[in-house]
């Protein structure tokens, strides 16, 4: 990309070595300190308009390579599509038949070419386009740019330098922009004094007062050029002035930084473009107009923030700031964390000082490295030997910032017993739906807690329009009348009459709604058999009743299908340079996992394996250059952690839990991830995971068995019913599932 002008100033070597300073010396020597003057100027204005025109070739490209998506969607569109809109009157066939198939044909013939088609008149043609153009408007603006680091072709490239110029000269404007008007205010009033000193002529004809004016304001001028602040400034702007040029950019080094901070380049294209604003303000958040006009009215400090706040990352601060006791629903890879610490931000620049955060112990590291990467808050870890924690809770006393503790310690803080008069400004319960069940200690902990801080803000990813009663107790802890009056029948009128209720203390956003650059997520179910050793493994536990048995036996084992079938997925992915996040609930799966797949293996992650420990296998797994796989207990790493190094998901075995897969998965599959990211289900045929499937899915257990059996029946009409009744403790919902799948499986294999 050509650097948009004026650029030509900042060519220019800035000297900044003072020449020798003669007092009475006119002419050439004040001319010279005069153009200096003005250059220091003129780079320093050409600095702070950079962002601006920077951004304006960010737009540009964009657009150019929009267009051609969108021209790329249309060619493949048939012509046939357009009926939807013109009706059945108009001849589209024929228009077809004349080789004019496809939208992409429609809009690029001109009229004269397509009146050429015999039985197609002018007014026909007039419908026909109008109804392209129509159906090119709706596909461009839902066309969103992204990024693929899998292509890096030039103009991506070029893009991709653009916006890293632009962002540099963002932050050094805003850094440089006071010193620039200082420098400006002391240089300008001089200017005019000095150019007379720069002519002999006016200065022969000049009197003795003009003089003096001329020869003063030129040593003025000089002590403000080549003073050591002006000089420092000018080492800022030539620097500044380096990394606002695209041209001097490294394409590898681009994109390993685009790699490493992809959600801050995704919000700078979604801001410059205004896609930002348009899915923000298109998002159904089912809050009400009123309230909406007073959140968005809210007057947010971002000055302790490092981090850049999308549209929706920002409403949600502020809902959080305006409701002061909610619940933040946002799904997961939304960036749930980054909106709680900008409520603390911001209330920190309004002088508050404390902040507590509750989460799982898994995550607790994860949330001091987010507290250092999002703000300049301080950030103090209440957790660990019990003479750790309480020094730490010491100091966030007397500092203040961001405490971090989790939901057991909690329950064994003394600063809190000591110090009844302490009140968080706001408490953050990450993974609230933890504290569900309102009679568990570590509920009464966090609901005592809360009433003690000034504000709550809940965290869960967790859907919570089929879980009503778990809803209406989080909903207690926070604002106990609305809980009282919500009512289950809104759930089965529908999600939305159910959001539109509790709207006022629940705020949900989905992916798709708001992460429109986020790439697509394929999720694959991975079928394989049982060898011969598994299935008398599994036969003896499902004859023992052992349901952990079954499950473990159905899953990676060594020897197994599924660990081959693991093996395959993992060596596919390093091959196309891909990296791998592998979960399963058992811990001799994952060892079987590691032996299996020898270097590239990293971890596992389990529940064993500290806190920290944990955020430093994914720092490990992230910065290996090449193939690797990181294995995982689904509840150690399937909470709160970032993983978007991983593009590939593989989970063992089914979970008990929908929620509990989506969780994992959301580790890669999250803001700032790059690639398309692919889900594979390793499931076994004819046992234990068919039955957690059918589970899931809301099925009746083992209900094809039973269609084949009386399928088989109808057939054969010797056949009779006897042992082919459906046996009751399959439907029996009083009967724990893991009974009646047990019993299920039992059927199944004869055994009962």
């Amino acid at each position: 990309m050509d650097i948009p002008q004026p650029f030509e100033p900042a060519q220019r070597t800035m000297k900044t070595t003072p020449p020798p300073i003669d007092r009475r010396k006119m002419g050439e020597h004040a001319r010279k300190v005069v153009e200096q003057a003005r250059v220091i100027s003129a780079s320093g204005r050409w600095l702070l308009a950079a962002p601006g025109q920077l951004q304006q070739a960010v737009r540009s490209q964009i657009d150019v390579l929009n267009r051609e998506q969108t021209g790329a969607k249309l060619a493949n569109v048939p012509t046939a599509d357009l009926r939807k809109i013109v009706g059945r009157d108009v001849r589209l066939g024929i228009l077809e038949q004349a080789g004019y198939d496809t939208v992409a044909k429609i809009r690029g013939a001109s009229h004269h070419q397509m009146l050429g088609v015999p039985g197609v008149g002018a007014r026909t043609i007039e419908e026909v386009k109008a109804a392209a153009d129509l159906l090119a408007q709706k596909i461009a603006s839902e066309t969103r740019f992204r990024f693929d680091p899998d292509r890096k072709d030039s103009r991506q490239t070029r893009l991709l330098a653009t916006l890293a110029a632009q962002r540099s000269a963002e932050a050094a404007a805003g850094a440089l922009r006071e010193p620039v008007r200082r420098y400006e205010h002391q240089m300008f009033p001089l200017l005019a004094g000095a150019e007379n000193a720069g002519s002999r002529w006016t200065m022969f004809w000049s009197g003795r007062q003009r003089k003096t004016e001329a020869m003063s304001a030129l040593v003025s001028l000089e002590a403000v050029v080549y003073g050591f602040e002006t000089r420092s400034l000018v080492q800022s702007i030539d620097d500044a002035l380096a990394r606002c040029d695209p041209a001097r950019r490294d394409p590898e080094e681009l994109w390993r930084e685009f790699k490493a901070d992809a959600a801050a380049y995704n919000t700078a294209v979604a801001k410059i473009t205004g896609s930002d604003t348009a899915d923000a303000e298109a998002l159904e958040d089912f809050i009400s107009a009123e309230l909406r006009q007073k959140i968005e009215a809210v007057p947010f400090d971002a000055s302790l923030l490092k981090s850049t706040l999308r549209m929706y990352q920002l409403f949600g601060a502020k809902y959080a700031i305006h409701q002061e006791r909610a619940v933040l629903g946002d799904e997961m890879g939304l960036g749930k964390t980054i909106q709680a610490l900008a409520v603390c931000a911001h209330l920190a620049a309004k002088g508050q000082r404390r902040f507590l955060v509750v989460c799982p112990a898994s995550v607790q590291a994860n949330w001091i490295a987010e507290i250092k990467r999002h703000t300049h808050l301080n950030s103090f870890s209440l957790h660990g030997p019990a003479s750790a924690r309480e020094a730490q809770a010491r100091q966030w006393l007397k500092r203040g910032g961001v405490a971090v503790t989790t939901f057991d310690t909690l329950i064994r803080l003394e600063v809190f017993r000591a110090r009844p008069d302490v009140e968080p400004a706001l408490l953050v319960v990450d993974e609230a739906h933890y504290v569900k069940n309102p009679v568990a200690k570590r509920s009464g902990a966090v609901s005592e807690m809360s009433r003690r801080s000034q504000r709550t803000l809940f965290l869960s990813g967790t859907p919570m329009e089929n879980r009503v009663e778990e809803f209406k107790n989080l909903v207690s802890y926070l604002r106990p009348r609305l809980a009282d009056r919500i009512d289950a029948g809104e759930t089965i009128a529908g999600a939305k009459a159910f959001r539109r209720q509790v709207a006022p203390v629940y705020l949900r956003r989905n992916q798709e709604d708001v992460l429109t650059e986020l790439p697509d997520k394929i999720e694959v179910e991975d079928w394989v058999g049982l060898d011969e050793t598994s299935q008398d493994r599994y036969r003896s536990e499902v004859q023992a009743r052992n349901l952990m048995g079954m499950r473990r036996a159905a899953s990676a084992m060594p020897g197994s299908e599924k660990l081959e079938r693991l093996a395959d997925l993992v060596e596919e992915a390093g091959a196309e340079g891909r990296k791998v996040i592998v979960f399963s609930y058992f811990l001799d799966v994952l060892e079987a996992a590691v032996k299996r797949l020898g270097p590239v293996a990293v971890g596992p992650i389990t529940g064993k394996v500290a806190v920290g420990a944990r955020q430093d296998l994914i720092d490990e797994f992230t910065r290996v250059d090449g193939p690797a796989a990181l294995l995982s207990q689904i509840d150690a790493g399937g909470v709160g952690l970032n993983i978007q190094a991983a593009s590939v998901v593989v989970i063992c075995e089914p979970q008990w839990k929908p929620s509990t897969e989506q969780q994992a998965i959301a580790r890669a599959h999250r803001m700032g991830q790059v690639r398309k990211v692919q889900v594979h289900r390793l499931l076994a045929k004819d046992c234990v995971d068919e039955r957690i499937r059918e589970i899931q899915e809301d099925k009746v257990l083992l209900f094809e068995h039973y269609a084949r059996r009386s399928e088989a029946k109808d057939v054969d009409s010797m056949a009779i019913d006897t042992g082919y009744a459906r046996p009751a403790p399959l439907d029996n919902d009083s009967i724990p599932v893991e009974q009646r799948i047990i019993v299920a499986e039992r059927i199944r294999l004869g055994l009962d």
